[in-house]
This record gives structure tokens, sequence and C-alpha cells, in this order.
């Protein structure tokens, strides 16, 4: 795509954004922000029975047109990726989709939605890994 295509892929995306609301259902949520440009994005996530994939996603929030374009567009590329899949996505991924001019430019407004699901699913690795653990331990002790 050349640089105009990207950019109105970005403004569609931002004038019509998909998956955007909040989930209340959701297994995974967590925020995220830009402080110094006051954006601020919540990615909401539905995992698939086994805990190992992403069913459904979205997000809410406000600022540049970058950032809001961004989670429009993370919320419908993860739906049925794993979440090994999405922990290994980079970058690269938000180049792909915004192009390297826009990406280049304003790296924490473009991966904003990105990250935040990283770091979600972070989150939530480590609390099953102390649920597991307390589990372990609350069986022998009985």
């Amino acid at each position: 795509m050349d640089r105009q295509q990207y950019i109105e892929e970005i403004l569609d995306h931002f004038q019509h954004p998909r998956n955007k609301g909040r989930m209340e259902d959701a297994d995974i949520q967590l925020g995220g922000g830009n402080p110094g440009c006051g954006d601020l994005i919540t990615m909401y996530l539905k995992l698939s029975p086994d805990g190992k994939a992403v069913e459904h996603a979205s997000f809410e929030g406000s600022g540049c047109t970058i950032s809001q374009a961004g989670g429009s567009m993370i919320s419908e590329m993860i739906e049925g990726m794993s979440l090994d899949e999405i922990h290994d996505l980079g970058a690269e991924t938000m180049r792909e989709m915004m192009g390297d001019d826009v990406v280049n430019q304003r790296v924490r407004c473009a991966t904003l939605a990105l990250g935040t699901v990283q770091a979600a699913i972070e989150e939530r690795r480590r609390q099953d890994a102390r649920d597991a653990v307390a589990a372990r331990t609350a069986s022998s002790e009985s």
C-alpha cells in the first residue's frame, strides 16, 4: 500500500471503529495510556473455553486518531489468535497495518493497543500461575 492508502485505512478505523465498547463479560481487561499525549485505551478480551485463544476483543478509549484506530485494528486482528501468537506480535505488526511513516513518527500511539493487550495477557498468566501455586499449596495442606 502507498502512504495515502495507509492514511485512508487509519481514518476509516478511527471514524468507523470496529469492536468499540465495553465488554461486560470479558475474561481479561486492562487499561493503558500515553501520559505525554493523553491517549487512553482499555482492551477487553473474551477467551476461548480452554483459555488459550481470544474469541472476541473490544476496546474503549479516547485520544489521537492513530491510537484509537490502533485499538480498532488490533481488536479485529487478534480475534481467533492464540495468546502465544499475540505475545509474539511486535512493532512490525503495526508497521504492516499502519505503514512505516506513521509508526516511525508515532510509535507510542501506534503500539498502544497492542502493548496493552500483551500486558493484559501477561498479567493474566501471572495470576493463573499464582492461582496454580495456591491450589497446590492448599491441596498439600489437606
